[in-house]
């Protein structure tokens, strides 16, 4: 009985927190989406860049309401003792392990084909916007600038955009030496060529598995509460009257 009350009360105040933090980012996602500008005054010019490219306000609210509604399931049923709202968090939760474990397989298995898939979206987009969008130039920028890498693939995903277009060059991340700052000459095509620098895509997934203990670390620590959240949810649906 007092296993019970234990496992009862923690999970009250866990999913308590849930529920606040999902309270957290659905409050955040509805500013961003509803009044963007005034949350672009307090985060500065790279938050503009990365709502107009992940659409993050969309994101959040969908983040939040999940957290939401297992945090509000998990701390109702818990209190209240109700069977219901317990085995519908258990359901809930227990889809996105299943999601998570799924996502990973294939990040492991299919990372070739997941790079032929997003090439085949993220470089016509270069094509057509680098150099003209303000915003998706300066992501790209940025993500050029923190990876040390030129484009998704490699140089070859500037031709024909606008920037080299109208500069008749590659960006100067293209012609990058890694080693002191980027190239401050022009970067033309026989520059590019030489240096090859490496595609972010490449670089991200260098940077994942230098890190992978660390990754993998953290995957398996949501993975455990995970599991523990739903082991403690099914011992309370099975011992309430």
């Amino acid at each position: 009985m007092q296993c019970f009350s234990f496992l009862k009360t923690m999970m009250v105040l866990f999913n308590l927190l849930i529920f606040l933090s999902g309270v957290a980012l659905l409050a955040v996602g509805i500013w961003v989406s509803v009044d963007g500008p005034s949350f672009l005054k307090i985060f500065g010019p790279l938050s503009s860049s990365a709502v107009q490219f992940v659409n993050v306000g969309y994101f959040l609210i969908a983040a939040g309401a999940v957290l939401f509604a297992l945090g509000f399931l998990g701390c109702y049923g818990a209190r209240t003792e109700s069977k219901c709202a317990l085995m519908m968090f258990f359901t809930i939760l227990l889809v996105i392990f299943i999601a998570e474990i799924a996502a990973a397989v294939v990040a492991l298995v299919y990372t070739t084909m997941a790079e032929h898939f997003l090439t085949l979206l993220v470089v016509p987009a270069i094509k057509k916007d680098y150099g003209s969008q303000k915003d998706f130039t300066q992501v790209w920028n940025s993500t050029m600038e923190g990876l040390k890498c030129c484009g998704f693939t490699n140089y070859t995903d500037f031709e024909g955009s606008p920037y080299f277009v109208k500069n008749d060059a590659f960006p100067p991340y293209c012609c990058n030496d890694n080693v002191n700052s980027t190239a401050k000459e022009r970067c033309t095509k026989e520059k590019a060529e030489n240096m090859e620098v490496q595609g972010c895509f490449q670089q991200l997934l260098l940077g994942i598995r230098t890190n992978a203990v660390t990754v993998g670390g953290v995957a398996a620590g949501i993975g455990a509460l995970e599991l523990a959240a739903m082991v403690v949810s099914m011992y309370l649906y099975c011992n309430l009257k």
